[in-house]
Order: C-alpha cells, then sequence, then structure tokens
C-alpha cells in the first residue's frame, strides 16, 4: 500500500564546521519528529561520523534517516550521497577521507563534533571537511551509484557549490538522479525557472534546529528505501513526487 512520506533529506549534524554546535544527532531527530517529518537525509560535509549516532536515535523516536553525506568535488560542487545503510556510507566516508587534503582550523572554520545518541561530545574530527576533495564530480557520482546508492546535484540554484553555479550547465552524460533546489525558491518559481530532464526536489539545508523540516518534498512510497524513493524520482510503478 503507497502512502505519502514527508521528506527532508539534506540535514547537517554539529559535524558539519558550519552547523550550529547545538545540532546532535538527538536534538535533530526530536526536532524532525515535532515538525512531522518521516524521513530524514543526514548529510554533513565530506563525512558521515554522525551517522550511526542518528539511526540509533531515529529507531526510538519512528523516525527514518537515510544516512548520507554531502561531498564536494574538485570543482567545488556539493552532491548529496544517500544510502539505506551505514556499510556503503562508511565506505563512501573512506574514499572522500584519502582524497581529502588538509586539517580543520576551529578558529576559522568552527568546531567538528562526533556525537553519540545520548548527546555526549566522543571527539572532534580533525580533517578540513568544509574542503574540496580531489574527486571529480563524474567520479563521486559513479562511486556514489558503484555503493548504491542515490546521487543528487545540492542546492543547484545557488551561486556558489552547485554544479551550474560552478560549471555552467548540468552535463547531459552525468547520471544524476535528481536536482536539489534551495529553501530560496518557491516550487512555483523553480518550475518556472529550470526545464531540466531530471526530478526536482527542496530540503531545509538545516544548519540550525529550526531550520529542520521548513523545507521538505512528499514522496508517494510503499516503504522507505533507496529502491522505493528511486521508483518514485522516475515515476515508476505508481510512486512519484508529490510536491515540495
Amino acid at each position: 500500500m503507497l502512502r505519502t512520506f514527508k521528506a527532508d533529506l539534506h540535514v547537517h549534524t554539529c559535524l558539519s564546521p558550519c552547523a550550529e554546535v547545538k545540532m546532535s544527532p538527538l536534538a535533530i531527530i526530536k526536532q524532525a519528529k515535532a515538525h512531522g517529518v518521516d524521513i530524514l537525509g543526514i548529510c554533513d560535509h565530506n563525512s558521515a561520523e554522525n551517522v550511526a549516532a542518528a539511526l540509533q536515535v531515529a529507531r526510538e523516536h519512528g523516525v527514518h534517516v537515510l544516512p548520507g553525506m554531502e561531498v564536494t568535488s574538485s570543482e567545488e560542487v556539493h552532491l548529496l550521497a544517500w544510502f539505506d545503510a551505514i556499510e556503503p556510507v562508511q565506505q563512501l566516508q573512506e574514499i572522500v577521507y584519502r582524497h581529502l587534503p588538509g586539517e580543520n582550523e576551529e578558529e576559522t572554520f568552527g568546531m567538528q563534533v562526533i556525537a553519540n545518541a545520548d548527546d555526549e561530545v566522543l571527539g572532534f574530527n580533525q580533517k578540513l571537511l568544509i574542503g574540496a576533495t580531489t574527486l571529480g564530480v563524474r567520479e563521486i557520482v559513479e562511486e556514489i551509484h558503484s555503493l548504491g546508492g542515490l546521487a543528487v546535484a545540492a542546492h543547484i540554484d545557488r551561486e556558489s557549490f552547485s554544479l551550474l553555479g560552478q560549471l555552467g550547465f548540468i552535463p547531459g552524460d552525468l547520471p544524476l538522479d535528481a536536482l536539489e533546489i534551495s529553501p530560496a525558491l518557491s516550487h512555483e518559481d523553480a518550475m518556472c525557472k529550470y526545464s531540466f530532464s531530471l526530478p526536482l526536489l527542496q530540503s531545509s539545508d538545516a544548519h540550525k534546529k529550526e531550520e529542520i523540516g521548513s523545507c521538505c518534498t512528499r514522496f508517494l512510497l510503499e516503504r522507505v528505501s533507496i529502491e522505493e524513493i528511486g521508483k518514485a524520482l522516475e515515476g515508476r510503478e505508481g510512486r512519484k513526487i508529490l510536491r515540495w
């Protein structure tokens, strides 16, 4: 039986240096639950070290978490990756870490907090997570797909760190699964401005608690899985994007 799921698929935790320290996995899941969000995509910059804690908390509160990451390509393009389980995102993290130069400077970029499900600080990531990897856009998309995930170009309407902003176009042969629109554009404005063959989604790109669930995409699915969301993106077997 198909039903509607409200999804905010681009949320940062306190691991991302640009997010508030208050964005612990526990705080995020509680906020999502309070705002009726069914599916969360946990997508920190170039790392997935807070995904395990988010999954643990989510199971206790009845929220579905898609393990994810926001990877920065060598062209400084942000790409979202979503998976069904933690193992593939951890494999992607290993690949990203091998291609991520530099060390974080907390005074300049902010703290990168690794937290557990009980709101406790486990440590601090010292890698330059805000930086760019040496992987190209195409390489990243191929790695995501090889691990069974969905690959989405993040906030394409932004001038910085977007596929359109950095390259000026969407390569026709780049096998993306969807394009994400930032909260800055309404559904109507986005539909008027963009006419790509790829489906459009919108997420909050939350860096603060109050932003969680502020922009969501509603899917008609049988259950929460990458396969089901993939069908919705393609409009197959009755699965579809209802509205964002």
